[in-house]
């Protein structure tokens, strides 16, 4: 009994042990380090690596020996007959080589079909047969293949120039799912510390309402602010939940893990507070969508060489082996069957001489595109420069901000406290300390607003300067 109950208690520990969720704990770098690995678009951009990779040796291999062999076995359930001239055999010769019809004593053991005055029916050949060979194929020279090797460089590096831009991205976002975490868990507490707060004010304003020294409309006033607070923390809960899953879905992890952050809100913003960011080499050609542009521009010229090259001729070499039995019974496994081998070697030369201007017109097509490609360069390259632009103007107003709302926090939180004061001494009104309030929940919210800005535009800018990868 005692053995059973201790069997059952470990049971019962194994069962908790393995029922407990997974805790992952992470700092800013590690969300990104981790995400990098593990998100599920930056996996498979790796993948499109590797399969470019596969298809770069796929494409170099149609232009080294190819060997192909192969049997074939032939079974004829009924010869066909052939008509020679009667006058090509003697009358008992002739009809001995007649095997299907005669014995070899010359007797007839089946009617004769039917044939022409002056035929005689034959088969050729035995009823089993069996050929094996092999063929070894090899290019000499063909344009579309030199031109395919060019291209499976080409297509390589738009698949690593695909996943760094995967990554940037995975990257970027999971700063601001990061960031919105923080947000919410810091808008939590101070809604929390609000609604204490409002509590405490609303209980000593009844108590004093209840002894005739304050007006019921100050009890309301309070009432309606702490009403639109609590609605207001219930849905940041909501959004908080949201939050969460949105980060371990970036993440690449279970959208319900258990995730807890380590980075403080206001800590991080200040790390992310850089000016010489804005100074920052703006060389649009080692920017990602640029690599990614001039890719596209290198393979629309590629196009225009290969219809270029099916005006070229090509040429082609071959060798065949094999060898061949035959049998009028099938009896091939035997020691003493004769076997018949063969070879060929030959070359193949195929000259593009008239294709009604088809070709002509596949070569125009492919260097409008190509033309395209360029004038969709200069304009990408115009773009990048306003869009870099941009970001650092969006990122220098968030610094701005940020200093101009940490200033109007401390004067809003001054400002409630004097009306606070002033209310619970007699001297100032419900209005006047409702007023205050709401300024400092206005302030409180636009201060987080302003920190989350920082960061995030300071990654955005990152991502279009493609100077900060962390690998």
């Amino acid at each position: 009994m005692k053995h059973k109950l201790i069997l059952t208690f470990s049971l019962l520990c194994s069962l908790t042990f393995f029922g407990q969720e997974e805790t992952h704990v992470f700092s800013l770098q590690e969300a990104i380090d981790y995400a990098l690995e593990h998100n599920r678009s930056s996996i498979n951009a790796t993948r499109d690596i590797e399969a470019a990779e596969k298809q770069k040796w796929e494409t170099t291999a149609t232009g080294l020996p190819q060997i192909d062999a192969g049997v074939d076995y032939q079974n004829f359930l009924k010869q066909q007959v052939s008509l020679l001239p009667a006058s090509a055999f003697d009358p008992y010769g002739g009809l001995r080589q007649l095997e299907d019809y005669y014995d070899l004593d010359g007797l007839q053991t089946q009617p004769i079909p039917d044939a022409p005055e002056g035929f005689v029916p034959v088969t050729f050949g035995t009823k089993h047969s069996i050929t094996a060979a092999a063929t070894l194929n090899q290019k000499i020279f063909d344009g579309s293949y030199l031109v395919g090797l060019q291209s499976a460089k080409v297509f390589l590096e738009i698949s690593k120039n695909a996943k760094v831009k995967t990554d940037l991205e995975v990257r970027q976002a999971v700063i601001n799912a990061y960031v919105n975490v923080l947000f919410s868990e810091e808008a939590l507490e101070i809604l929390n510390k609000n609604l204490a707060v409002l509590q405490k004010n609303l209980e000593e304003t009844t108590k004093i309402f209840e002894n005739g020294l304050e007006e019921e409309e100050s009890v309301e006033q309070l009432q309606i602010t702490l009403s639109g607070i609590e609605s207001q923390l219930n849905n940041t809960k909501r959004l908080k939940t949201l939050a969460y899953q949105m980060f371990n879905i970036t993440l690449g992890i279970d959208l319900n893990s258990n995730t807890t952050l380590t980075d403080d809100l206001a800590i991080l913003t200040e790390e992310n507070m850089d000016l010489g960011i804005l100074q920052a080499d703006e060389n649009i050609e080692n920017t990602i969508d640029f690599k990614i542009a001039k890719n596209d521009m290198v393979s629309k010229e590629l196009l225009l060489k290969l219809e270029k090259s099916k005006f070229l001729p090509t040429l082609n070499a071959f060798i065949n082996a094999g060898y061949a039995g035959y049998n009028d019974e099938f009896g091939f496994l035997r020691g003493d069957q004769q076997w018949f081998g063969s070879s060929l070697f030959g070359l193949s030369l195929k000259v593009p001489i008239f294709s009604s201007g088809m070709r002509m017109a596949s070569t125009q097509r492919a260097r409008i595109n190509y033309e395209k490609a360029q004038t969709d360069l200069t304009e990408i390259e115009q773009q990048l420069k306003l869009q870099i632009a941009s970001a650092k103007s969006d990122y220098q107003l968030a610094m701005e901000e940020y200093e101009n709302k940490k200033k109007n926090l401390n004067l809003a939180e001054r400002i409630e406290t004097k009306n606070e004061t002033k209310f619970f001494e007699g001297v100032g009104s419900s209005f006047e300390l409702r007023q205050a309030q709401t300024q400092l929940y206005t302030a409180q919210e636009e201060y987080l607003q302003a920190m989350m800005q920082v960061i995030n535009t300071k990654a955005e800018l990152e991502t279009a300067l493609n100077t900060v990868l962390i690998n």
